[in-house]
């Protein structure tokens, strides 16, 4: 009984995830994920203070 009643929130998570899927326009994650990466690391490189010299150097 406790295996069931522990993992019912799972199962249901899982069912109504499939669902939701299936029948709405749901974005894709990875795509989204790996955008915003692209943007961040465009947005690093351009406005990076540039590094000091040293002066022993």
């Amino acid at each position: 009984m406790g295996l069931i009643r522990s993992s019912f929130s799972f199962m249901a998570g899982t069912v109504l995830g499939i669902y939701v899927a299936q029948n709405y326009n749901v974005p894709n994650v990875r795509k989204l994920y790996n955008t915003g990466v692209l943007i961040a690391r465009h947005l690093e490189e351009n406005y990076r203070k540039p590094k000091k010299k040293e002066e022993d150097e």
